[in-house]
Parts: structure tokens; sequence; C-alpha cells
């Protein structure tokens, strides 16, 4: 059972956010309204593509007081004494293609070719070997296929007036396919950045073995324990605003 999962469904049904199918008829944006499917689709597409643009221009602008070299990039090569080795990645077999199947979580919803994880795994005796073949020649060229790339977005209501497109956040759905491919990549990385201690401990996010639960108990004990010893405890707290839209890739790379 997820737990997290389960807590927050009961928080969800205990506060009426049970979820809102409602569908979107009119739109308000700068003070102009728009109906129609096609119309709306095209302002949540135009709204989705351009919302990290301007954000990254606007931080931009704040920043444009910085002193030359103090990018993230300068920060991340003066954290690190020595560099790290380079990643060797190594071809994989059906086996371990079988158990990343296995590992998928067994969802009937589909992206755009309409094909399940559910399904996948249903089926993942027959279709192992192909499937491993073709990432067998996506690691050593460097190519995610681009089948793989498209994604079927909607719009998810967050909260406030629904006729602003504000409130809006895209969710992304991917083929079933290209989880597999990101599993077997993810599983590389991941045993390279642990072999050579890349990660600090401080990191708990996205990482095996350490979730935010664990981060939330260290933070809440390590502050009990400065206080009982007469400490004075001080927190900085910052909000990234879509920070996974914002994200800068040539740090990623």
């Amino acid at each position: 059972m997820n737990k997290n999962k389960t807590i927050w469904d009961i928080v969800n049904l205990e506060t009426n956010k049970t979820g809102n199918i409602e569908k979107i008829n009119t739109l308000n944006i700068d003070g102009n309204s728009i109906s129609g499917r096609q119309e709306i689709a095209n302002a949540f597409n135009k709204y989705f593509l351009t919302i990290a643009k301007g954000i990254n221009t606007k931080q931009n602008e704040l920043g444009s007081h910085n002193v030359e070299n103090t990018t993230p990039l300068h920060y991340l090569t003066q954290s690190f004494k020595n560099p790290f080795p380079n990643i060797n990645l190594k071809s994989i077999s059906t086996k371990e293609i079988e158990n990343i199947i296995k590992s998928l979580k067994p969802k009937n919803s589909s992206g755009y070719d309409g094909i399940s994880t559910k399904l996948i795994k249903i089926s993942s005796p027959f279709i192992s070997s192909p499937v491993t073949h073709i990432c067998n020649k996506s690691i050593p060229s460097g190519i995610f296929p681009d089948c793989l790339k498209y994604a079927v977005v909607k719009p998810l209501f967050k909260k406030g007036d629904k006729s602003k497109i504000l409130n809006y956040r895209p969710i992304s759905i991917l083929s079933s396919f290209s989880k597999v491919l990101e599993k077997v990549m993810y599983n590389q990385l991941q045993e390279h950045l642990n072999k050579h201690s890349i990660l600090e401990e401080e990191q708990f996010g996205f990482r095996s073995d350490s979730t935010t639960n664990k981060a939330i108990y260290k933070l809440i004990n390590e502050t009990l324990n400065a206080l009982n010893s007469k400490f004075i405890v001080g927190g900085i707290f910052f909000y990234l605003e879509k920070a996974f839209d914002c994200l800068n890739h040539n740090i990623l790379l």
C-alpha cells in the first residue's frame, strides 16, 4: 500500500478536494474571454510553452547586477576539487528489461499510442527482446527515439478562478515505452552516482531509499536536539517557481 497516497486521499476527501473533471467552457486571458475547444486548447498550448521563458527572462533581469563568473555552472565547478570519472554506459540484457517492465505500475492510462503500462506488463514475454534491441541501439548512439518524446498534455486546475489560465498547470502523459528506456538510463546513472559518491547525503528527493518523509524527520529531529541543547535554530526556506519547467539544461548536461 502507498501510505503517502492514502494520507492525501483522506486529506482531499475531508477537504472536499475529490477531483473535478468539469469541462472548461471559457477562459479569461488579459480581459478577453475565449470559448471553443480549439481556441482554448491553443491558448493553453501557448501559455504552457512560454511560461518558463517568461519566468527566466524576469529572473535574468532581476539578477543582471551579478558579476562575471557567478553562474550556476561556475559554482558547480568550484564545488568539486577533483573531476569525477566519466560514466560508462553498458548494454542491457533481456532479463533486465523484463525486470524493469515488471517494476512498472500497472496503470490503464496511456499516451498518444494508446498502450498502457498494464498492457506492456501482460505482453512482456513477447516484446522484451525487441525492446532490448531498441534500448541497446539508443544507448551508444545517444539518441532517444522521437516517437517516445510525444506527450499528451492536459491542463490541471489548481485553485481559484477556473476561467483564469494562470490557475492551471500542465501534466504530461508519456508513452509507456518511454518509461522503460528512461528506467534503463536511470539505473545506470544511479549506479554511477552512488559508486563515486557524487550526490550529497542531504539530497533526499528522487533517490532510492531516500524519501521526503526522511528529510522531514531529519529536519525535526535535528531542530529538537538543537533546542534541547539551548542552541538557537534558524531556517532558510525558498520557493522555486515552476522548478521543472525552468530547469537549466546546461547544468543538467
